[in-house]
């Protein structure tokens, strides 16, 4: 239940009064309906949340209310807001709970900024108290991010326990959604729905990022590349004291047995004296500050809830006050993806509230307050094509030229995906001879120089594949002087759809498109040494044997047989300069069976 220390006068529509309690005014929005401030009739100040009509016709929306309702009244603690009444009967269903003086963490955040590294450690382990506490009553979170935290005088309270569970529980939710907020959510939950204590010690680490940089965990951008980043990418902990930054780290590991338990965090933080005499948690909490009257002056803070379905006026996969995508507006991605570049999309949580981590204002706008000081995505080395003026469509020209070689001057090792990639082959109807067209224009110019064949490896005269696929390429007659030595190639195959890698097949019941680089070959240099023929400087790969995927800079995953995902297949040509900066410089595909 969205809770704060920011409350608004009454408008005409609003209630008098919720059952027996009187309605003192507004305290914000949830994504389920509105929070009121009231009092009970023995003067006692509640939060009552009341449920939207609209979700109260769903019936999925509606045993999400009940089931908080039951989670609120199993989980008694000090660290929680604890349930006072509740009405679900008859619409307009309610909760009230006791009422919490004081700001949200993200609001905190939002007004001071990082906060220094013993204030971290001193809330880290107060935070891990509460949850351990909240699991020994059989429930997990599974929402914790700093929206969910009050900063009370007395120490932190959770709230907001819409999506809660119990640990032997099923997830309850629509078919391609994962509970959670993006950036929050840990990777097996996104992945294969996974739930256990552990995803809640990620959500943990990746709300103390937020409190020690004052920047969102996972970076800013659309929620397929939020949550992309989480799967695949690294928590940004830049700046951060460097024993804070590696218990943050260890509790977001991709690998939930790999994240320390509860203790084991509080025992770390090395905490001598309480939370509530810190001098910047007071300051935070004005405590002995009382709390503010109703007035029509405030505004309400606006925290959507991670409900299935987009966050309140936004488009599902559009972030908060951005302008969504349309076909004919997507530019190409950025030719030259660097290790600061927006990660790429998993593509797996359409449902998934977006919510960027100040939050809407009550206009429905973004407040960008803690997105200054954000990490920004490199400036490319090759312009764009929406930089240049260039028609970003199929039909339009390639990019940029291909006449630069490596660019660090170090072999790279591997290929690594840091951005969406939107490349799809897509096979010829009725087709004889295996043709077909990719929806995208390679990134860099070769002047027709760089040629490639792929084709069964036991049969090249088949056009489905079900089995090894030979990939070759090469340069030919290609200027020396104009293409640098040395010119380093990576091939990526690239399924149709995402690809549990527990299992090695698509993920179960969320058949996405494959917004990655797939599995990719050990970069090769061939650069021309001189003009010669088809076999001068011929390299020839065999898939999967000579594919992988790599993530963090580790193998993550081995290729997949082609059967493993019927359908058409991606085959892109990567100019590479370095493991984390490549552009394409062909497109092919096959069909698998």
């Amino acid at each position: 239940m969205a809770q704060s220390h920011l409350v608004e006068a009454l408008r005409d529509q609003d209630p008098a009064s919720i059952g027996v309690h009187t309605v003192l005014a507004r305290l914000g929005a949830g994504g389920m309906g509105q929070v009121y401030l009231g009092r009970s009739p023995g003067g006692r100040q509640v939060a009552i949340k009341v449920i939207r009509e609209d979700f109260a016709e769903s019936p999925e929306a509606l045993a999400r209310f009940r089931r908080e309702v039951e989670t609120v009244r199993a989980v008694r603690s000090a660290y929680t807001a604890n349930l006072i009444d509740a009405s679900l009967e008859a619409t307009p269903y309610w909760l009230a709970t006791e009422y919490v003086p004081g700001p949200t963490l993200v609001e905190a955040v939002r007004a001071r900024g990082p906060l220094p590294a013993d204030t971290c450690l001193r809330l880290f382990a107060a935070l891990a108290e509460a949850l351990s506490h909240v699991h020994e009553h059989g429930v997990l979170h599974r929402d914790l991010k700093p929206h969910n935290v009050i900063l009370s005088a007395v120490g932190p309270k959770l709230i907001d326990f819409g999506i809660a569970r119990g640990a032997e529980q099923t997830a309850l939710t629509q078919a391609g959604a994962a509970p959670g907020t993006p950036g929050y959510t840990a990777p097996e939950i996104i992945t294969r729905n996974d739930v256990s204590p552990a995803a809640d010690v990620f959500a943990l680490g990746a709300t103390m990022a937020v409190v020690a940089t004052g920047r969102p965990p996972y970076g800013e951008g659309s929620l397929e590349s939020v949550t992309y980043r989480v799967v695949h990418g690294e928590v940004d902990v830049a700046g951060v004291e460097p024993a804070l930054a590696e218990l943050i780290r260890d509790c977001v590991a991709g690998d939930p047995g790999k994240r320390p338990d509860l203790a084991r965090i509080i025992a770390r933080c090395g905490v001598r004296s309480a939370l509530v005499d810190d001098p910047v948690y007071r300051e935070l909490t004005a405590v002995g500050g009382g709390t503010p009257a109703p007035s029509a002056a405030y505004v309400p803070t606006l925290v959507p809830g991670a409900v299935p379905g987009a966050a309140p006026g936004v488009a599902p996969g559009v972030a908060p006050g951005a302008v969504p995508e349309t076909p004919s507006s997507r530019p190409r991605t950025k030719l030259w993806l660097t290790v600061g570049a927006a990660s790429v999309a998993l593509g797996v949580v359409a449902a998934l509230a977006v919510q960027s981590l100040s939050g809407d204002d009550a206009k429905g706008g973004t407040d960008k307050a803690l997105g200054k000081g954000a990490a920004k995505p490199a400036a490319s080395p090759v312009s764009s094509p929406a930089a240049s003026g260039s028609p970003s469509g199929p039909s339009g020209p390639p990019a940029s030229d291909a006449g630069s070689g490596g660019g660090s001057g170090k072999e790279p090792a591997y290929v690594e995906a840091t951005n969406p990639n939107r490349d799809y082959w897509t096979a010829k109807e009725g087709s004889l001879y295996g043709e077909g067209t990719c929806n995208m224009p390679s990134e860099e110019r070769t002047d027709g120089q760089f040629q490639t064949s792929v084709a069964d490896a036991v049969r090249p005269e088949v056009r489905v594949m079900s089995g090894k696929v030979k990939i070759g390429f090469r340069f030919k007659y290609a200027d020396p002087d104009r293409i640098k030595s040395p010119f380093y190639v990576s091939v990526a195959v690239k399924p149709p759809h995402e690809i549990d890698s527990s299992t090695g097949k698509p993920l179960d019941g969320l058949r996405q498109n494959n917004l990655g680089l797939g599995y990719t070959s050990k970069p090769v240099d061939i650069a021309p040494k001189g003009p010669g023929g088809w076999g001068a400087d011929f390299k020839e790969l065999t898939y999967p044997d000579d594919f992988q995927q790599y993530v963090r800079g580790k193998p993550y995953a081995q290729a997949i047989p082609v059967s493993n995902d019927p359908g058409d297949w991606t085959v892109l040509f990567e100019h590479v300069r370095s493991e984390k900066e490549y552009a394409s410089i062909g497109c092919y595909g096959f069909t698998a069976k």
